[in-house]
């Protein structure tokens, strides 16, 4: 079983990207005190050419090419040496790499990082210091007339046995493009490598040393300007080589930016500096281990031409960091006894981080320990402070060997965890966490109305540094896992019962969701009076995470392949998931309510009406706790509106349980089916729910108090929670899902007509009864009435949503294709009998009401 289902790249930027790297960072050794440094070369570049045509037949107008000079004819005296991966020799503002032979044909990454920039180039979270730009595996080859060749490599497609005849095939269809060629200027000494003149293709544009064409469109930049660009600096050390530029590109005004997410500025210049490293990879890749979706690892992946002999197979290898024990510790560790590994995992803390968060973001590496000692490993993994220059002054945060948390000074409320990954193993070879200065903010916001009834020290706009700091450890743990390979388990928190997260006790013992992967934030279920604040609240690294840190790096023994592996990996995860709290939720099914974000316990109406309670407490202190003198009122409209950004959030919880599907990936050895509806009671549960806590309307969200000094509007803040949930529960998927579910299940399935009914008896439940009705339950049976018709005559621009698809969400069902129209139409029909029979009995307000709803009802069954 290589692979089963969908596996998850893993992408740069929010979450990462390609490739490896296997010498010890420790053995990386600093320049020779007999070495002349080398000087920055300031001048702009001659030319910008980045490669320039062949000689030779094909191009008889060409004059004809110099023969390589001697090597000291070349390279003269004065040139500034530089030795290492490749050595590099800087002479008249020229920079010249000498290629060793040994090195024609081997795979080497390039990762090129902004260091500097401009705070007009940002667009939404990218733009900043420390970000990755762009990745690729290349290759020197040795091609005709005294040329290197530049290939820019993809491991897409593989055939590994060089004994058949596919494999051929595959390599003939595969040819990897050449991106660049080299005169070659001369020869080395010992005639065992050759130079070349990099200078042009340093200096100038190109897409493997800078920006891909996708990062660039997305900060907006145009061409590089020559005569504003130059190179800084080209430093080689033992494994890797490290070049920095400054470039110049002129700036468009065009879009490219994520919907919702701050736009670059337009026109003008953009001036970078850029560091591209170039780092070798190992002869030998690392062993790789086969992605399994029972457990939740990033991937990447490739076509194998040689496992189905009657296809084709896609083959997924999760992404980890190569950890082997030392040498004399390996018959230890074949064992299975407990050793140190011969590389640690290192994260270095960015200097520019505030010091009194150091010490956080160190613990929030360090708390993964206890999970690699599960995995057969000690001391795995450790986060210290960069080094000072006078500690070590070849140490760069934008060089390849380092992995580190990047301070960023944004007002970006987030932290993301990309990780660089070798593509023919899946071996992470480092990271760089983006941390991000607002994302304080955002922790202050979530664990104010999720917390505050519990634990004083929220009940202010300014957290004390131990609680910030506890947040930030949380967070730093989070996206910590990611760089190990770990995607999100939104699933997680299905596991445990919501009852028990009220047990002060039990929830020491096992924390409020088994995995810190999980979007499970705080433990908003908790009451006052349970005894639970501080830690009892927070996230930790838990069950799940030890567990799937075991699963992707612990020795398999006597397994000498990924194929070996693979079987004994099955079998201890058929064992394991026995136990709920090691199950994986991937964060990508629109169908399983288990696996939601920011959701808590097996039942989201009951943790959710825990929570709703916990905000009715928060809603009359707000004033109080958002006062700050001589301040406005901008913190209270921010903190009102992020409690009722909460309050929709348990409604989203509840909604995702219409027309649900479990999803439980299985081989063919597990018993039990793989997909199942949710249960109808529990669909049912859901919408009495709604119908008590949303549609029911919520009134204590209505604070006379907070409205008059942040002009909120009532029925607004109420309409927009009810029309998003109903848009959700009457669109034509989760409809749709209902027909389905009962064609497959029959009695067993919630019946579509039966939904809409137990809906519209709630929500028109004052037209049957001759009530009032007042303006929040008018906007309301508006807001039902459009949705039901919109699904008869749908809205052009509605039938496809380019985010929502991005993102992963479904394809719009098509409701003409099935009962959905036929039963809506019926349930329209029915409904405008109901507003007739009703509308004599109403006051004056309620029966224009009423009269207003069966025209546009009307107008839909039966259109003029």
């Amino acid at each position: 079983m290589h692979l089963q289902g969908k596996f998850v790249k893993a992408v740069t930027g929010i979450i990462c990207a390609t490739c490896i790297f296997t010498a010890n960072a420790d053995a990386q050794r600093k320049k020779k005190k007999d070495q002349p440094s080398q000087a920055p070369a300031q001048s702009a570049p001659r030319r910008d050419t980045t490669a320039r045509p062949m000689t030779g037949p094909g191009n008889a107008g060409a004059p004809p090419k110099a023969a390589p000079k001697k090597f000291s004819d070349f390279v003269t005296a004065k040139a500034v040496a530089d030795s290492g991966l490749f050595n590099i020799y800087k002479q008249d503002d020229r920079f010249m790499f000498e290629i060793p032979d040994a090195l024609l044909g081997r795979d080497i990454l390039v990762v090129n990082r902004i260091t500097k920039a401009s705070a007009d180039m940002r667009a939404g979270m990218s733009g900043y210091a420390g970000d990755q730009i762009n990745e690729n595996v290349i290759r020197f080859e040795k091609g005709p007339n005294n040329r290197i060749f530049l290939k820019n490599i993809s491991f897409s497609e593989r055939s590994k046995d060089t004994s058949m005849p596919m494999y051929n095939a595959v390599m003939n269809s595969n040819l990897q493009p050449i991106v660049a060629s080299f005169d070659i200027k001369a020869f080395s000494k010992g005639n065992n490598g050759s130079v070349i003149d990099l200078t042009e293709y340093i200096a100038g544009d190109n897409d493997i040393l800078f920006f891909d064409s996708r990062t660039k469109s997305s900060l907006r930049l145009g061409g590089a300007q020559p005569d504003k660009s130059y190179i800084v600096d080209v430093k080689s050390y033992p494994m890797n080589t490290e070049i920095r530029t400054v470039k110049t590109y002129s700036k468009s005004g065009g879009g490219g930016q994520m919907p919702g997410m701050p736009s670059p500025g337009g026109g003008g210049n953009a001036t970078v500096e850029l560091n591209s490293s170039i780092v070798l990879l190992p002869a030998k890749p690392m062993q790789p281990r086969y992605f399994d979706p029972r457990v939740g690892y990033f991937a990447t992946g490739y076509t194998d031409f040689d496992a189905n002999q009657q296809g084709v197979k896609k083959i997924g290898m999760i992404t980890r960091w190569r950890l082997e024990p030392k040498d004399e510790d390996r018959e230890k560790w074949l064992k299975g006894e407990l050793v140190e590994p011969k590389k640690q995992i290192v994260y270095y803390i960015d200097p520019a981080t505030p010091v009194k968060w150091r010490k956080y973001l160190i613990l929030g590496v360090n708390d993964w320990q206890g999970a690699f000692e599960q995995a057969g490993f000690k001391n795995a993994i450790v986060a210290k402070m960069a080094p000072t220059r006078a500690e070590d002054s070849t140490w760069s945060l934008e060089d390849a060997r380092y992995s580190a948390i990047v301070y960023k000074p944004s007002d970006i409320p987030n932290a993301s965890g990309p990780h660089v990954h070798d593509p023919r193993s899946g071996e992470i070879i480092e990271t760089h966490i983006n941390w991000y200065h607002n994302v304080m903010h955002l922790l202050r916001n979530w664990y104010l109305v999720q917390c505050a009834p519990n634990d004083p020290r929220a009940r202010t706009m300014q957290f004390d540094d131990e609680l910030m700091g506890d947040l930030i450890r949380f967070v730093s743990s989070h996206e910590v896992g990611h760089t190990l390979g770990l995607r999100h388990n939104f699933g997680s928190s299905s596991a445990f019962p919501v009852e028990k997260l009220r047990d002060k006790e039990w929830v020491k013992a096992n924390g409020h969701a088994p995995s810190i992967m999980d979007y499970a934030r705080f433990n908003y279920v908790a009451q006052p009076g349970d005894g639970m604040t501080g830690s009892d609240l927070y996230p930790r690294i838990n069950f799940y995470d030890k567990w799937a840190i075991e699963w992707g790096y612990k020795n398999v023994p006597g397994a000498k392949s990924a194929d070996e592996e693979t079987p004994i990996l099955n079998q201890w995860v058929i064992n394991r998931m026995k136990d709920k709290k090691y199950w994986f939720g991937t964060e990508s099914n629109p169908d399983d309510p288990r696996s939601q974000n920011e959701d808590l316990g097996d039942n989201a109406m009951k943790a959710g009406a825990y929570g709703i309670k916990n905000l009715q407490r928060i809603i009359p202190n707000l004033i109080t706790w958002t006062k700050t003198p001589t301040e406005g009122y901008a913190d209270l409209n921010e903190v009102y509106g992020e409690v009722v950004g909460q309050f929709y959030r348990y409604m989203g919880h509840a909604a995702k349980n219409i027309g649900g599907i479990y999803e439980t990936p299985k081989t063919s050895d597990q018993e039990g089916a793989v997909y199942e509806i949710v249960p109808k009671a529990t669909q049912k549960e859901a919408v009495a729910f709604l119908q008590a806590q949303l549609f029911t309307t919520p009134k204590w969200l209505i604070n006379t108090d907070i409205l008059s000094r942040t002009n909120g509007n009532a029925t607004s803040i109420i309409l927009q929670r009810q029309e998003l949930i109903l848009n959700r529960i009457m669109g034509t998927n989760t409809l749709t899902k209902l027909v389905n579910a009962q064609a497959n299940y029959g009695a067993k399935a919630y019946p579509v007509d039966e939904y809409l009914s137990d809906l519209k008896r709630g929500i028109f439940k004052e037209v049957a009864a001759g009530q009032k009705i007042d303006v929040f339950r008018r906007n309301l049976q508006k807001a039902y009435v459009e949705s039901a018709i919109s699904i008869i005559k749908p809205a052009p621009a509605a039938s496809s949503n380019p985010l929502s698809m991005m993102m992963g969400g479904p394809a719009p069902a098509n409701a003409a294709k099935s009962d959905v129209a036929s039963v809506t139409r019926a349930h329209l029909v029915s409904l405008r009998n109901e507003l007739r029979a009703g509308a004599g009995n109403a006051d004056a307000m309620s029966r224009y009401h009423i009269q207003d709803l069966v025209e546009r009802i009307n107008n839909t069954l039966d259109p003029k």
